[in-house]
């Protein structure tokens, strides 16, 4: 029987900041890395050190009015980096329509699949019949896999380099696995894409699992910028499911 995944997102890099020498200016200590550096950005295109406008002295403050104003090119200098598990292929391929995020996935080639786990879709899963159904369709397809990878492993004479034979019977079988099959990503973005991609994804009108994975992300990257993440607004809808949206998207 074919094993369920779940999604798991975990924050594995983000930005650390130095303040440069020669410059009379410290960061907030109330501030994370990246939020300093995305201040200092600001006030090295004005040379605003001093914090002249009492209004913007604190970074939280100075974050909110960058964001307010549109001024989000500055949020690019500033990185986070996700591991993603538990993602069907699916909502993969959604996400690696976000162009301005970088991505190394899972290699569909090079590693076996007829192990992986599946991505059972909600609407399925809350229904006992429908999720059978499911399951057995997807052990279905992983049998057929099997028997594509042995018949095409086993022909020696369409490739005699036992190791690109492997990787080319992969390749051809892989086919036949369903759009649930687990992949898994190492994601990095910078925050003005972050932005973007929560914006895009978190919204009712997403599909639920990708809507997941930009809720989770919004959760990790509010432990290392908060006043750059602050102004999403989560709420549950009425199937349980969360939602984000935020009054400076434009």
């Amino acid at each position: 029987m074919a094993v369920e995944s779940a999604l798991r997102v975990e924050l594995v890099a983000s930005t650390s900041f130095a303040a440069p020498s020669g410059i009379d200016w410290e960061p907030d200590p109330a501030a994370s890395e990246a939020e300093s550096l995305v201040e200092f950005a600001g006030r090295a295109c004005y040379e605003t050190f001093s914090r002249p406008n009492p209004n913007t002295a604190a970074n939280e403050t100075y974050l909110h009015h960058i964001i307010d104003v549109g001024h989000d090119a500055l949020l690019e200098h500033a990185t986070a980096t996700m591991y993603i598990r538990g993602l069907s292929r699916a909502a993969g391929n959604e996400l690696l329509r976000h162009r301005h995020l970088s991505f190394s996935q899972l290699s569909q080639r090079f590693v076996h699949a007829g192990a992986s786990e599946v991505v059972v879709p909600p609407a399925i899963a809350a229904d006992p019949e429908l999720k059978r159904l499911f399951l057995r369709a997807v052990d279905d397809s992983r049998f057929a896999y099997g028997e594509l990878l042995d018949a095409l492993e086993g022909d020696a004479t369409s490739e005699r380099n036992s190791l690109l034979r492997a990787k080319k019977a992969r390749q051809a079988a892989r086919a036949i696995l369903p759009n649930a099959t687990e992949t898994r990503m190492v994601v990095t973005g910078n925050y003005r894409a972050w932005r973007e991609f929560i914006a895009a994804r978190a919204s009712e009108h997403a599909d639920v699992e990708i809507r997941s994975l930009a809720i989770e992300c919004l959760t990790l990257l509010r432990g290392t910028a908060p006043a750059l993440f602050d102004d999403f607004l989560v709420s549950t809808l009425a199937d349980g499911s969360e939602m984000a949206t935020s009054p400076y998207i434009r």
